[in-house]
């Protein structure tokens, strides 16, 4: 795949989360959806979106086993494997109070699409979900990620353009916590929260800290304004599937320190259950890349350690990261295990710099 045809994909999508089944879409504040890695994805000449096959929706499966589960972390980790699934999703954004003399409140973003939610990895105290995009066609993206540790010690924070520093999280403020860190679908850094998940009334919701990310994908090929968001995110599992919620704010930043606060924004992104898709074009591609993609998660990894300031040195798309593990991925069932390993490290060192930096954990109150 080059990188040309990969930027034609993702403008094709633009550059969202996933396309309608009417066509492309705007994007939303999850990382992109650049491109597909499977046969269609070499072919330039890819078939056109086509209506999709019937489905109907259903009930979370998983959602008597959050109430089966004891009280305390098992039931924390039952309501996060609940988000497993095959979805019909939509994602609805809109600004709402205006913070800035003069700012005129953009139009609402909606999209769409079908997603599968996968489990990567599952231990008492850590689970990983991998998103994977399906289009009508049978078109399928490797999504974003989402990674859940409990008590976590450490997570990496969005400080500046392009730059991410791990920091620690105080005992006093992690005890009984969940963090949640969401990766771009090249598996880069995008950010973390870190919060309690409530079961009263039995109801399952998890609410984060604010923390600060990037830009949102959906925006930042149209708007030069603002460079961050701060936001409050709120995950709840339903008995039909379940809903992220977040809580914005358009901020311009110089590094950590703040110059403009433009606007609010609601972020309301609906997960339902469906039956009667045809998901299997996902994990056929999830069998065959899972092995690159744990590698490209150990290679990140291994530049995120506490203390650790990695930049990305690519322009705000990142599509030369992108474009570089997209195109691994297509030809990783015939790579050996070590010629991989080499060429990703050969690709984040080209695009990637890690310093040390003695930064301490802290929230900025939300502007």
């Amino acid at each position: 795949m080059t990188y040309r045809h990969l930027f034609i994909l993702g403008a094709s999508l633009g550059l969202g989360a996933c396309a309608t089944v009417s066509g492309p879409t705007t994007a939303v504040d999850e990382p992109a959806a650049p491109a597909a890695s499977n046969t269609e994805a070499s072919n330039p000449a890819a078939p056109a979106p086509v209506e999709a096959p019937a489905w109907s929706t259903t009930s979370n499966p998983l959602f008597e086993d959050i109430r089966q589960a004891p009280e305390g972390p098992a039931r924390d980790r039952a309501a996060i494997l609940a988000m497993q699934g095959e979805y019909r999703v939509s994602f609805d954004f809109e600004e709402t109070v205006a913070l800035a003399a003069g700012y005129e409140r953009r139009e609402p973003k909606t999209s769409g699409g079908y997603e599968t939610v996968i489990l990567v990895e599952n231990e008492p105290g850590h689970v990983v979900l991998q998103h994977i995009l399906v289009a009508p066609n049978g078109f399928v993206t490797k999504h974003w990620r989402q990674d859940w540790t409990y008590e976590a010690k450490h997570r990496f924070d969005f400080v500046a353009d392009q730059t991410w520093a791990v920091e620690e999280i105080p005992a006093e403020e992690r005890a009984g916590t969940w963090t949640q860190c969401v990766y771009e679908v090249s598996d880069a850094p995008r950010y973390c929260g870190t919060g309690r998940w409530n079961h009263r009334y039995g109801v399952s919701t998890w609410t984060s800290d604010r923390s600060w990310r990037p830009l949102p994908r959906r925006e930042y090929t149209r708007r030069t304004d603002y460079n961050a968001l701060n936001v409050e995110n709120r995950h709840t599992i339903t008995p039909d599937g379940w809903t992220h919620e977040q809580d914005n704010t358009k901020v311009l930043r110089d590094g950590r320190r703040t110059e403009a606060t433009l606007v609010r924004e609601r972020g309301f992104n609906d997960y339902r259950n469906i039956e009667g898709y045809d998901f299997s074009p996902a994990y056929d591609y999830w069998d065959k890349t899972s092995a690159y993609w744990a590698q490209v998660r150990d290679a990140w990894s291994r530049r995120l350690g506490p203390g650790d300031t990695l930049v990305l040195n690519t322009t705000v798309d990142g599509m030369a990261i992108i474009g570089g593990t997209f195109g691994q991925a297509d030809a990783a069932p015939d790579t050996p295990a070590p010629e991989r390993a080499s060429q990703i490290e050969e690709l984040l060192n080209t695009w990637t710099e890690v310093t040390q930096a003695n930064a301490s954990y802290a929230t900025e109150s939300a502007p």
